[in-house]
């Protein structure tokens, strides 16, 4: 199972981002309708590592059960009103689109940015804003005031679609950073705090998790999140013993 990391065999004239659809005028069903993806999902070149640097692991990480998400959106749209004020499907730094020739559970599909051991984001941005926050539990964030809006982290994120959004408003990238930095939300976020998109789920298909997923494919990423189900109490009357079956009557021998 290859997940859904770039290769180096797909053709990038021929593809193109749900991201770069919706905001290139792609049609976004209002209401509890899914975004709509038309074609192949998208790629960008694949990015390759400028230095070679142990980054600190991330304490959290987003993960996500696709067996119980019913593809509402809440997630998206809570992670762009705490962001940005508004919700905005294509501003949402998680991505949630139906894949309508996949079966279930994998007909719709989460994508999290996974604070990835090795960010190619981080390695290649040319001025930092792309960074390790030490100050918020090594989250994998960019820095808005040092964004200079190259799109560099874009292109080097091996996944797709790639995990940092662009903002056409403000010509700046923006990447999930477990809601360290949400004015507009009024709880406290980050890797110790609440995260919005995990709050307002209604099938709690959405976790934070400590340990560092398994990077192979979407595997680690993607778990069961549901709670066991309940031992069935034994039937009857609480506390009533069970009745013990009545023998049947001898018949009287002649």
């Amino acid at each position: 199972m290859a997940g859904d990391k770039k290769t180096e065999a797909e053709n990038p004239e021929k593809k193109f981002s749900r991201r770069a659809f919706v905001v290139g005028g792609g049609t976004v069903l209002a209401g509890g309708a899914l975004t709509a993806v038309s074609g192949a999902t998208a790629t960008a070149a694949q990015g390759t590592p400028k230095n070679v640097i142990n980054y600190p692991l991330s304490a959290k990480y987003l993960v996500y059960d696709s067996k119980h998400c019913a593809g509402c959106l809440n997630c998206m749209m809570a992670c762009s009103m705490v962001h940005e004020g508004a919700t905005s499907l294509s501003l949402a730094r998680i991505q949630v689109h139906r894949a309508v020739l996949n079966k279930y559970p994998q007909d719709i599909i989460k994508n999290v940015c996974r604070q990835c051991p090795e960010p190619l984001c981080v390695d290649n941005c040319p001025t930092g804003a792309c960074h390790v926050s030490a100050a918020n539990g090594n989250v994998r964030m960019i820095d808005k005031e040092k964004c200079i809006g190259c799109q560099t982290c874009m292109r080097s994120c091996p996944y797709s679609p790639h995990r940092p959004i662009w903002n056409p408003a403000t010509r700046k990238v923006s990447k999930c950073d477990l809601c360290v930095d949400t004015p507009y939300y009024n709880k406290k976020g980050g890797p110790d705090g609440t995260q919005a998109c995990v709050e307002i789920c209604p099938a709690n298909a959405l976790a934070i998790v400590d340990k560092l997923p398994d990077q192979a494919d979407n595997r680690g990423y993607d778990r069961n999140l549901q709670p066991p189900p309940k031992k069935m109490p034994p039937m009857g009357a609480p506390g009533a013993k069970p009745k013990s079956k009545t023998p049947a009557p001898k018949t009287p021998a002649n």
